[in-house]
């Protein structure tokens, strides 16, 4: 079992004193300094704060992210300390107010570069350099620095400052072109995976930029762009990719629910209390198996590769298929198809992941105790690291909340702090 130690308690701006326990962790010791807002970029850096680093997040007086604005709102309370997105995607991460528009603003950060790793920003490209924090500027106050910028398209090339959406994403640089039916309009994935999965890359390049910098010496920039991160995917962009390059096809979209490449029996399907996904195919005598092997599907049409993509035979085998299904629930079938050696799984309702005994054991969900929440679940780790913990150490910081640790931790002084919210520096 990994050692725990006790992190230091920290005091909320409400008053109210939290101690996490939590072992040395991976990324111990790498200080970051986190101008992102949204989605993106605080994936990234909650990715390196719930490892171990210590992130510091700025946010503009007053306002805060524009995440804080974003729904779902806990108890639907619309409400900047109350939204569910800002509180998941900032765990682990101190928060501070810091205005970059000002010169004093300006000089206080890079007072705060001297002691950081790594820098990462979300801004338009172009920012940065227009406020005189370019990276060439920052790499002058600390040369071992490592800065990481996400921009919609990157920071080169005819598309730089162009604007974009996470459906804009998906369809440029995603495999949507080929989702959905065949005829019907491409459609994308519900939610914003595409900028989690941009978050999630860039976490990747800056983990390898700084022990980069710890065994050469020298920081580094990384340029990531939204559409490039989405090239390389794997859930059909990639493959669709190599098929063009090879072949010269362009994929298509594919058929209705329940018919897939894969052949008869596979897809999405209705049983009796929600839907399971089966892979049938080249696999379904299997599927046939599990439904203690009929005698009215022992017709060696049904398992040919030939016959199966005639549209009668396929719909004789899944009008059987159909009706056994009905007769089961999606636990009863999962279980069952799996002792049978199918490839299927239940379609889970969100509350019925909670209730998942494989989801408990392995303790997905935590609890996170917020001065404006309370006790709350989020999810958990995405991996497991025995020897350096993944933990909750914090929840999402309050607005402001760490402004006096942190700017104490630079040298200044109870009457330095007046002073700076007086100029509308914090």
């Amino acid at each position: 079992m990994p050692k725990t130690g006790c992190c230091k308690p920290y005091q909320t701006t409400l008053g109210i004193e939290k101690e996490y326990l939590v072992g040395e962790q991976a990324l111990t010791g790498m200080r970051v300094i986190d101008l992102t807002q949204y989605i993106e970029g605080p994936v990234c850096t909650k990715r390196l704060a719930d490892y171990g680093a210590d992130v510091i997040k700025i946010e503009p007086p007053g306002t805060g992210d524009g995440a804080r604005n974003m729904g779902p709102f806990y108890h639907d309370e619309p409400h900047p300390e109350k939204s569910g997105l800002f509180l998941y995607l900032n765990t682990n991460k101190r928060g501070i107010t810091l205005n970059l528009e000002n010169t004093l603003g300006k000089e206080t950060f890079l007072e705060l570069v001297k002691k950081a790793d790594v820098v990462v920003e979300s801004f338009k490209p172009g920012t940065m350099e227009r406020l005189g924090l370019s990276y060439e500027t920052l790499e002058k106050v600390n040369p071992r620095l490592v800065m990481t910028s996400i921009s919609p398209f990157g920071q080169t090339g005819p598309y730089r400052e162009y604007e974009m959406t996470e459906l804009m994403a998906f369809g440029m640089g995603g495999p949507m072109y080929h989702k959905g039916r065949a005829d019907k309009e491409p459609l994308k994935y519900g939610a914003t995976p595409t900028l989690y999965h941009a978050g999630a890359v860039a976490a990747m390049a800056t983990v390898v930029a700084y022990y980069g910098m710890r065994r050469h010496g020298k920081g580094d920039y990384i340029d990531v762009s939204i559409m490039d991160t989405q090239l390389g995917t794997m859930d059909g962009r990639a493959s669709a990719l190599i098929q063009y390059q090879f072949s010269g096809k362009v994929a298509s979209r594919g058929a209705p629910m329940g018919v897939g490449p894969a052949g008869t029996g596979s897809g999405m399907f209705p049983c009796a209390d929600g839907y399971v996904h089966f892979y049938g195919g080249l696999r379904l005598e299997r599927q046939t198996k599990m439904m203690g092997d009929p005698p009215e599907l022992r017709d060696p049409k049904f398992y040919d590769p030939e016959t199966q993509g005639d549209p009668l035979v396929r719909e004789e085998y899944e009008a059987y298929f159909l009706s056994w299904l009905m007769n089961h629930t999606k636990q009863e079938i999962f279980e069952l198809g799996q002792a049978s050696g199918n490839v299927c799984a239940p379609m889970k309702t969100i509350d019925e992941v909670f209730e998942d005994p494989q989801v408990k054991v392995r303790d997905l969900f935590v609890d996170v105790e917020h001065p404006v929440t309370g006790k709350v679940k989020y999810p958990g780790r995405p991996f497991v690291m025995e020897k350096s913990p993944w933990a909750i150490r914090r929840p999402a910081p309050l607005l402001g909340q760490h402004n006096t640790e942190v700017y104490s931790e630079l040298g200044y002084s109870k009457e330095d702090m007046v002073a700076l919210r007086q100029s509308n520096v914090i």
